[in-house]
């Protein structure tokens, strides 16, 4: 079996870190700099970073990536506005260990071809962000504000003939809300696809994290609200589902 990875995400727009609800609601939740300094000092893992607003501005700001890379002693995954190879490559120029895509994944399926070709499939994680709607749960892209009209189950068969490896998926009816993750979605994706998930919102306690695990084996966590509105910790957690028979990355 393998290791289970716990994995913070860190929200940002204008080089602030921020928290919300259901992709809404944004709140400032402190200092980007501030939050990484704080993970590094916990020892995480991983470090997933998102810029909530960079698909709307048609743009990254690389120099802003560069920084605070430099304040991170472990993995990092940065998304949001990604386009090009171009793009891409900047990326693991400035500190980049992997990139997370959503928007320009499901507009350009030969762009993520081509990512994979070129980079590695190691490289490169999909991210897919869906919602109910009308009893069916349809993917949404531009940061949860655009309905694409096709099903979850329709677009995670269609990145999966691609050959992506790993895919962020999100409930966005979760997302925030710290009643729980959508095990039923996420426990069918990890066995319906051939490729790896990372599983994303809805944690408020370390039972949900538990449930999450016990019901659907994913291979990793993605956590965030948790680790800032309660005393739990990468650590704590790791501790706690360590024992419960979990096994987690150390």
């Amino acid at each position: 079996m393998n290791k289970i990875r716990i994995i913070p995400t860190v929200l940002y727009r204008n080089n602030i870190a921020v928290r919300g609800k259901k992709f809404n609601s944004w709140r400032v939740s402190g200092s980007l700099l501030q939050t990484i300094r704080l993970y590094s000092l916990r020892e995480i893992d991983e470090l997933i970073f998102l810029d909530i607003s960079a698909t709307q501005k048609k743009e990254i700001n690389f120099k802003v990536i560069d920084e605070f890379a430099d304040e991170c002693f472990m993995p990092i995954t940065v998304g949001g506005g990604i386009r090009s190879l171009t793009d891409i490559e900047e990326l693991f120029k400035v500190g980049a260990d992997r990139v997370c895509i959503n928007t320009q994944a499901f507009k350009n399926p030969n762009f993520i071809k081509n990512a994979i070709k070129t980079f590695g499939a190691q490289s490169i994680i999909v991210s897919v962000d869906y919602k109910l709607i009308d009893s069916k749960f349809y993917v949404f892209i531009n940061s949860g504000s655009i309905n694409t009209n096709i099903e979850l189950k329709d677009y995670l068969k269609k990145i999966e003939e691609i050959g992506i490896k790993e895919v962020m998926l999100t409930s966005i009816d979760h997302d925030g809300m710290m009643r729980g993750y959508d095990i039923k979605n996420i426990s069918n994706a990890n066995i319906n696809y051939n490729f790896k998930l990372i599983a994303s919102g809805g944690a408020g306690s370390q039972k949900d994290v538990l449930d999450l695990l016990l019901a659907s084996h994913v291979d990793a966590i993605s956590c965030s609200s948790i680790f800032y509105f309660t005393e739990t910790t990468p650590l704590s957690l790791k501790n706690f589902l360590s024992r419960n028979k979990i096994n987690i990355r150390t």
